[in-house]
């Protein structure tokens, strides 16, 4: 598993490029008898980051709200350890937001300096381990947002976990007050799938919100890693 500093946009100069840099850490709980399954780790890893940014101390005078806003005027970057037993009890220990799957449980924290982790984070493994699916992942459930996954590209579990938080985030920044708030009361329904090969061009030229990578880690700056979108009917980006 790898971590993921990069942004869901081209790498270019401007503005954000000038100011303190932060990460969103994540890290996800992968005991070696258990290990949760990868497609339930990336749609909990993509929760993860839509209930730190909708969460109450994310905002207002709320003791997360400035490093969020720092680190959302920056590069929005995210980076994805695993932990196992008492390296995920310490973790749990620290401020942040622990989000529970099927079999995944994955914890978020408020954003840090790129070279200001906590050590108790800081010793945590970026690689080491992959995720797989005993089984195929079932229909999507009515309602819920997809993240379709290119097909062309073979990501680590780390890798892709921060993409899909990437994804959600970019939903997130799309929708109105309103279907946030519908959004958020209906636990975020959500689901990651491969996209079909013959479908995904056309998926990232469709207007959709369109992850690229920046290119740090894995793949080639520009790639085009996952496309968001919501069904016809429920929710509406814009």
């Amino acid at each position: 598993m790898s971590s993921d500093e990069t942004t869901p946009e081209p790498v270019r100069t401007d503005s954000r490029d000038e100011k303190q840099q932060f990460v969103l850490p994540l890290v996800v709980r992968i005991e070696r008898a258990e290990p949760p399954s990868r497609t339930d780790a990336l749609e909990t890893s993509a929760r993860a980051v839509l209930e730190i940014l909708s969460d109450e101390r994310s905002h207002g005078e709320g003791p997360w709200a400035q490093v969020m806003t720092d680190w959302q005027d920056a590069r929005i970057r995210k980076v994805v350890r695993r932990a196992r037993g008492a390296e995920w009890r310490r973790a749990g220990e620290l401020p942040g937001i622990t989000v529970t799957g099927g079999s995944a449980e994955v914890r978020v924290f408020p954003p840090v300096p790129l070279d200001g982790w906590p050590k108790e984070l800081a010793k945590l493994q970026v690689s080491g381990t992959d995720l797989d699916d005993p089984v195929e992942p079932g229909d999507v459930p009515a309602g819920a947002a997809r993240l379709w996954l290119n097909p062309e590209l073979d990501m680590s579990a780390g890798k892709t976990m921060a993409q899909t938080g990437h994804g959600a985030q970019l939903l997130w920044w799309e929708m109105s007050d309103a279907d946030r708030a519908a959004w958020r009361e209906a636990g975020f329904p959500l689901a990651v799938r491969t996209a079909p090969k013959e479908r995904w061009a056309a998926l990232t030229t469709s207007g959709l919100p369109v992850v690229r990578d920046a290119g740090f880690t894995e793949i080639a700056p520009g790639s085009c890693t996952v496309v968001s979108e919501f069904p016809a009917t429920g929710f509406r980006t814009g």
